[in-house]
């Protein structure tokens, strides 16, 4: 699975709250990638979630 945070994060912290073994957020959201293998539904909810659509999941 591939992560990746786009330009338009607003730096919400829905993603951290969501999954912080992936996602931190300081001004805009950052992806861990270590954190990612057993997180995959976590990852796709944050997504889902993210209210400008900055998680980009392939």
């Amino acid at each position: 699975m591939n992560v990746k945070i786009n330009d338009s994060c607003i730096g919400c912290g829905a993603c951290e709250s969501i999954c912080d073994a992936v996602f931190s957020v300081e001004d805009v959201a950052k992806v861990n990638e270590d954190g990612i293998a057993g997180n995959e539904d976590a990852v796709k909810e944050a997504a889902d979630s993210c209210p400008v659509s900055a998680i980009e999941v392939e």
